[in-house]
């Protein structure tokens, strides 16, 4: 219900606004061909659908992640997971350009492959640097760790950029810099919304697994989980959702910090209830967020991820004063 009624408001509204009988005759099919039919069907709603497919997918992988380093401040923009992603598809943008790749193949292949290498690796960088002798992991290492290979990254990027000498990519790494909706199209719902499935059903599976993770390293070892391998398998799964919905948003900050803390004060803790809630919440959060990101300075279109940005900050502040000395665990 909260959907589908974020999804009308973003297809109504916006700097031309459109009555909501005109917006269900549209979208039944019942509407004649019109200005506000080309606006709703061609331009805002493919927004709203990519806009829900990344809210739900970042929500699911910033659970994910919480629950694999025991940690509440996990989040794959704080990590510096969405910077890997970003550095890598801005990597293949420059690279295809310089090689020839075509748009089409660049949009479903190179992108979102090149994406997941780099959230992979930046993923697998900070576990590696933040893990403690222990085996466990204390919160202000894993800021630090997140944010150090977050700043190399956005060098690499920028490197990546000079030695280009190009400026025919600037605009599409402003749009990664600081993400954003608005180049969405029909053509770039396929693969995130497939991934997104396919990926959110793969962890679902995983509930129980992820469900032992919360009782300890040792808990979870002793009632016959390989934690090890675990953890890698679901890095891989996490890194490649990250990997395809940056290459199509751009880092959008702070949705998989805020929303699985929401959704659990809803559902609890079990994985198995939270997951599908915090795919709902994930997406209603985005689409409302980025109807916001369009009216709130109409006709000015403000990347939602400087709106996401701008309300995390204050909670990952708050979160980080609770952890209570930056020791604190799921």
């Amino acid at each position: 219900m909260a959907l589908a009624a974020a999804a009308t408001a973003g297809l109504a509204l916006g700097s031309v606004k459109i009555p909501v009988t005109d917006v269900l005759e549209i979208l039944t099919g019942r509407a004649e061909p019109s200005p506000f039919r080309t606006i709703v069907l061609d331009a805002r709603l493919p927004r709203v659908l990519l806009g829900a497919a990344v809210g739900a997918g970042l929500a699911v992988i910033g659970t994910v992640l919480q629950a694999l380093v025991r940690n509440p401040l996990a989040d794959p923009f704080l990590l510096g997971v969405s910077s890997g992603a970003s550095a890598g598809a801005v990597a293949a943008i420059v690279l295809g350009s310089a090689f020839g790749i075509g748009a089409g193949l660049s949009l479903t292949v190179t992108i979102p492959a090149a994406s997941f290498a780099g959230a992979l690796l930046s993923l697998l960088l900070v576990y590696t640097l933040a893990r403690s002798a222990g085996g466990g992991f204390a919160t202000g290492r894993l800021i630090l760790a997140g944010v150090a290979v977050s700043y190399i990254l956005s060098a690499l990027t920028s490197l990546i950029l000079v030695v280009a000498d190009s400026t025919d990519h600037l605009q599409e790494v402003l749009y990664w810099t600081l993400g954003g909706l608005g180049s969405a199209r029909w053509d770039m719902l396929a693969l995130p919304a497939g991934v997104l499935i396919v990926g959110t059903a793969l962890l679902l599976a995983l509930a129980r697994p992820l469900d032992l993770l919360l009782v300890g390293e040792e808990g979870a070892t002793v009632l016959g989980l390989d934690t090890a391998r675990f953890r890698a398998a679901v890095f891989v799964v996490a890194s490649l959702l990250t990997g395809v919905l940056v290459a199509y948003s751009g880092a959008i900050g702070f949705v998989g910090l805020m929303v699985p803390h929401a959704a659990r004060m809803l559902v609890g803790a079990s994985h198995r209830a939270l997951l599908p809630v915090v795919a709902l919440a994930g997406a209603v959060f985005l689409v409302a967020a980025d109807l916001a990101a369009r009216t709130v300075a109409a006709p000015q279109d403000i990347p939602v991820g400087v709106l996401t940005a701008l309300t995390g900050g204050p909670f990952f502040l708050w979160l980080l004063r609770r952890s209570r000395g930056g020791e604190a665990a799921v």
